[in-house]
């Protein structure tokens, strides 16, 4: 079993009326309806458990090599469940627009849309924080 996980940025200058209109319904060189996608693919998946408004624990060393440990809360996480190690996965809630999670068969199918307009942080793979609510001691480090 596999999970293939997709985050969105979305672009909020992408314009429905107009693809309508010209492109019957889809986006265009001109008019994106995404910035950018990353994509992940994890094998091996037993399940995936959401959890709402949770934290985060951001750790990691500094450039010195003194360890740090953040708990970055209002999260939307994704714990995926492995035959191995957990992978979590996820979002600050105040940058998610939306997210669709399926499962086909023995397979699952995680969609994440992100807000365009919301600055924010990737400090590991498949987990961005918004600007706002990274941990301020880290910023500048």
């Amino acid at each position: 079993m596999k999970c293939s996980i997709h985050f969105y940025l979305l672009n909020e200058h992408f314009s429905e009326e107009h693809a309508e209109a010209n492109h019957n319904g889809e986006e265009s060189d001109m008019n994106r309806k995404y910035e950018w996608e990353d994509e992940l693919l994890i094998n091996n998946v037993l399940d995936i458990v959401e959890q709402e408004k949770a934290n985060y624990p951001l750790q990691g060393s500094l450039a010195d090599g003194k360890a740090f440990s953040y708990d970055v809360a209002d999260m939307r996480l994704f714990d995926v469940l492995t035959e191995d190690t957990p992978v979590t996965v996820g979002c600050s809630e105040s940058i998610m627009e939306s997210c669709e999670l399926s499962k086909n068969g023995d397979d699952f199918d995680l969609k994440i849309y992100i807000k365009d307009f919301e600055p924010m942080s990737n400090p590991v793979p498949g987990i961005f924080i918004a600007t706002q609510e990274f941990p301020k001691e880290l910023i500048g480090e």
